[in-house]
């Protein structure tokens, strides 16, 4: 996963100006029953709520506490429950072809409308957007829509937001007060909560003064559990989630529900929250899920678990920590699934408090999946051949595909809707594409291969390799690459960690340092041997030659067009090294 930085996950409008101090909330701010109470416990259970198990102390400034219920959402119809009866409970659908109409009083789907929508779960709330990116202008939409006052908090100078029309646009349909130029203590005054935005590390000002005021820290991703009314598939990982989250949705879809990826995958969960699905795939990163208390999930998935983003979580154990907290509610008959083969992956899942199960390569176990000879496979009974997923597909997205089918039959799908969604989802751009042939060299763009695993993952199995990788190294320790030099013929190091990368495969294979990719992907190509690849795998994030990983590897793909409509046919592509 790559986290975009800079000006892309802030933003806004307004001059940051004297607010007074942090108004003191009182009684008669909070909804009765979530007044203070000594050891009140954290919720109640019900048919998709799950109680956290624990007491919090009384808090001398009682607010929309993180541990607590949002009481109002179920004063207006959005609780987790409808008439004292699960929304939708997949697990009654088993083997059917088709779920029918199985949810009822859901609003209509499309852009919210603020400025007509009824009043919601925030009615009398002022919430604090810390940044106004993609994830803080959902948030603010969202919150606007539920009747919250809005006020949004912004690094970034007026003269710097202006640059960004989108974000100015929005800023004026949602009628809310943007603080630019810097976070302050005073921007949080009367805030009832606080929404991070991606970007905002656990470090940031911001959240300590939130936390010693006694204001609630959320995510976007926990404000869209406390709306959201059917069933959740939730999936996280370091690599693999939007690819395993688009496999997911086309299986639930094939078993006739109405079905959305959403979450870090692009379309914000609060506004899919809203929408009249029957049930929602929830892409979820370490950031978001730092910041949530109320996810529950029918299903939830850990893909794989490999060191990343520690410039923002600052270890491996507290990046393992927020990956854990997908499945903080599940437990009973809810379902999580690990994947057997990486242990860091699978110590984490072990930690699951509800029925956990397996994915990874080789015959599974009875009610696990495997990947066997191209082929998913679950154990049921004697082993069920689910089928081969896209022809041509990389080891990585075999694995989550089996992965989704593990998902897909845990929350009630029959093998016949799991194989069905293999046929509808093809491989993603820059996941091990190939985007060009020169003479017998092929040029594959895997430009989210954002960190040394995924890099890893891009090379197991392909031999005669030259690497193009480089960039922001996002904290990460790149020396793991060393373990794939049995597969290279070469490393074209770009970006920011060129000379790491240097270090680290020195003495074992041919390296080049270069200022471009454009000039990587022809140098890439001297010194691929007939029938080899040049493979944009590059470990690194991107923003310090790119606007993100899409660009990188449009870029790539451009180059590599331009080579092979450069170079005759007869030009002894075949004959080993290119001169």
């Amino acid at each position: 996963m790559e986290r975009r930085a800079g000006a892309h996950l802030h933003g806004g409008h307004g001059i940051a100006r004297d607010r007074g101090t942090l108004r003191r909330p009182r009684d008669h701010d909070l909804h009765a029953a979530s007044a203070p109470h000594p050891g009140r416990p954290l919720r109640a259970r019900d048919d998709l709520g799950h109680p956290a198990g624990r007491r919090v102390p009384v808090r001398a400034t009682p607010r929309l506490s993180d541990g607590a219920a949002a009481p109002s959402l179920r004063a207006h119809g959005l609780a987790g429950v409808h008439r004292h009866r699960a929304v939708l409970d997949p697990l009654r659908a088993r083997r059917r072809v088709r779920a029918g109409p199985l949810l009822c009083g859901l609003p209509q789907a499309g852009r919210l409308d603020v400025t007509s929508a009824k009043p919601g779960a925030f009615v009398g709330q002022r919430a604090v957007v810390v940044g106004f990116g993609a994830s803080g202008r959902a948030a603010a939409r969202v919150l606007r829509a539920e009747g919250a006052d809005v006020i949004v908090s912004e690094r970034r100078t007026r003269e710097e937001l202006s640059l960004d029309p989108i974000e100015e646009a929005e800023a004026a349909e949602l009628a809310v007060e943007v603080r630019a130029g810097g976070h302050r203590p005073e921007h949080l005054d009367g805030a009832s909560v606080v929404l991070v935005s991606p970007g905002v590390p656990e470090s940031a000002p911001i959240i300590g003064w939130a936390r010693e005021a006694g204001i609630p820290v959320w995510s976007e991703l926990e404000l869209g559990a406390r709306l959201c009314r059917v069933p959740v598939i939730a999936i996280t990982g370091t690599n693999g989630k939007t690819t395993t989250c688009e496999l997911v949705a086309a299986m639930l879809r094939a078993g006739g529900l109405d079905a959305r990826a959403c979450g870090n995958i692009g379309y914000p969960f609060s506004l899919a929250a809203r929408e009249p699905h029957d049930a929602l795939v929830v892409e979820a990163s370490s950031f978001q899920l730092r910041f949530h208390e109320h996810l529950h999930p029918k299903v939830s998935v850990i893909l794989n678990l490999a060191p990343d983003h520690l410039d923002w979580h600052g270890s491996f154990a507290s990046y393992a920590d927020a990956k854990a907290r997908i499945f903080l509610r599940q437990s009973g008959e809810d379902v999580h699934i690990g994947n057997r083969d990486e242990p860091d992956a699978a110590a984490v899942s072990a930690r699951a408090a509800c029925t956990v199960r397996w994915f990874g390569w080789g015959p599974p176990a009875r009610e696990d999946v495997g990947v066997v000879d191209g082929h998913v496979v679950a154990g049921v009974g004697s082993g069920l051949d689910l089928g081969p997923p896209a022809a041509g597909s990389s080891r990585a997205f075999l694995l989550d595909a089996a992965a989704a089918a593990a998902a897909g039959l845990a929350f009630g799908l029959t093998p016949e809707s799991v194989g069905a969604g293999f046929g509808a989802v093809a491989p993603l751009p820059h996941r091990g594409t190939v985007v060009a042939t020169v003479g017998s060299v092929a040029f594959v763009d895997d430009s989210k291969a954002t960190n040394p695993h995924a890099t890893l993952a891009s090379l197991a199995g392909r031999s005669d390799v030259v690497l193009i990788a480089g960039g922001l190294t996002k904290g990460v320790d790149l020396s793991p690459l060393a373990a794939g030099a049995p597969s290279l013929a070469g490393v074209v190091a770009i970006g920011e960690a060129a000379r790491d990368l240097a270090a680290v495969f020195e003495g074992l294979v041919p390296i080049r340092l270069v200022a471009s990719l454009e000039e990587a992907t022809s140098v890439a190509l001297s010194l691929a041997p007939a029938g080899g690849t040049v493979l944009l795998a590059p470990a690194c994030a991107s923003q310090d030659m790119f606007r993100d990983y899409r660009e990188r590897g449009e870029r790539f793909a451009d180059a590599a067009r331009r080579l092979a409509a450069s170079v005759p046919l007869s030009s002894g592509a075949d004959r080993g090294p290119h001169a």
